[in-house]
């Protein structure tokens, strides 16, 4: 069992005990991935939990964030409740985990750290790991302090499983079974490199961390001793420069062995029957400049901004591009404005933003040396563009062209082969 708190909500316990249970009857094994989007933003959680917070804390916000909390703490506990009734906690791995630092709750508890979620300091990137295996002799009240990373977690898991190592693949991370076992063997050195990006093409040092069991290289340049300063307060580069020197040729070597892989964008697969047509959404755009549309706020408000999808064409062949404002689980012309909708127990919903319609003239694609542009009607919900793609990796550009002869991309597009 692997729940990870992460991005969407905690409303799926139900699928994941439904998943487990068909698993069982069947006699396989499981792993159950659940990811919540709590306690994150957009800020939405039933009264029941957040209102407790209210009079505590500064805002509604932070009040909200904590309710999300304990509806996390409520869900977690029944899961493992249910896993005991079900007879399955025994040799059930069961993993807690989160993706970075806090958003919110750093105004009240900073557990003794700088910075919070995207910092490169420690509060931005030092997560909780707790691991609890009873028939594996995992059964709590034992910490772990030495440097560990989110690249341990697959190779403890090859070994904690009994599985074969992977061939033909570079494993980065070390497995954690003898800090698990507590082992008396020594636990190496090592150097670890966290960063922050968030753009298109990663900058050299950008919001990073170079990290050992010591001592933490922020940026290239400051240089703490976490152990004697935890609040990481007092830049010490200077009294150390060995510790400088040695830990930014760590992080060059890290980056000359990752580097080659950014001139390679993720794509996203297109033709293959498993999923005909292909739904592609501007969150997965390559923008040209700025930030994609990246929630429905945003693509409901008309965010501009133009991008383009890297697809991969798994099968040549005549396929189907359909250009849409709304998806098309939301039977609206482009130029039709969409009202708002219900409310959420919590702050405003990205979904009150009422939705503008287009001012659409033209609508065009570029895409594997094809392109071509078709005028807009006032009720067209789509337009439908069909071209002949060949095995490979292309790109997809799809836009609107408005009535002042600005362009916006296509928020939405489908590509099916016919």
């Amino acid at each position: 069992m692997w729940p990870k708190a992460n991005r969407n909500r905690w409303a799926c316990p139900g699928e994941a005990k439904r998943f487990i249970s068909e698993s069982v009857a069947d006699d396989k094994p499981f792993m159950a991935y659940i990811c919540t989007n709590a306690p994150h933003g957009p800020f939405h959680c039933p009264d029941e939990y957040w209102k407790p917070y209210q009079d505590k804390v500064n805002s509604d916000n932070e009040a909200i964030f904590y309710g999300m909390i304990a509806n996390i703490d409520e869900n977690v506990g029944q899961m493992r409740a249910w896993l005991e009734e079900k007879g399955l906690a025994e040799n059930t791995l069961f993993i807690f985990m989160t993706d970075n630092g806090t958003a919110t709750g750093d105004k009240l508890f900073s557990g003794g750290m700088r910075g919070k979620k995207g910092s490169e300091y420690e509060g931005g990137h030092r997560v909780p790991f707790f691991m609890h295996w009873p028939d594996g002799g995992l059964t709590g009240g034992r910490d772990i302090d030495q440097l560990t990373a989110h690249i341990d977690v697959l190779p403890t898991l090859i070994e904690l499983c009994g599985l074969k190592p992977l061939v033909d693949y570079k494993v980065d991370g070390v497995s954690l079974v003898p800090l698990l076992e507590g082992s008396d063997a020594a636990w190496p050195e090592r150097t670890i490199v966290t960063d922050s990006q968030r753009v298109r093409d990663p900058i050299k040092w950008r919001k990073s961390a170079t990290m050992t069991q010591r001592w933490r290289l922020i940026n290239g340049v400051e240089l703490y001793d976490i152990q004697a300063d935890p609040l990481q307060e007092q830049d010490v580069a200077d009294k150390f420069p060995e510790v400088l020197a040695k830990l930014r040729a760590d992080y060059d070597a890290w980056w000359d062995d990752i580097s080659p892989v950014f001139k390679k964008d993720a794509r996203i697969i297109i033709g293959n029957p498993a999923e005909n047509p292909s739904r592609l959404t501007c969150h997965d755009w390559l923008t040209f400049d700025g930030s994609t549309p990246w929630n429905q706020g945003s693509i409901r408000r008309g965010q501009k901004g133009l991008g383009e999808w890297a697809l991969k064409v798994e099968a040549a062949g005549d396929y189907r591009i359909r250009l849409r404002r709304w998806p098309a689980s939301v039977s609206k012309a482009i130029s039709e404005d969409l009202a708002a909708g219900s409310a959420v127990q919590g702050l405003k919903a990205q979904r009150e933003t009422p939705g503008k319609g287009l001012p659409a003239k033209t609508a065009g694609i570029k895409i594997g040396g094809n392109e071509a542009e078709k005028p807009v009607h006032a009720s067209d919900e789509e337009v439908v563009f069909d071209v002949t793609l060949d095995k490979g990796e292309v790109n997809l550009l799809g836009y609107f062209v408005l009535e002042d002869g600005s362009k916006i991309g296509s928020y939405y597009a489908y590509v099916e082969r016919l």
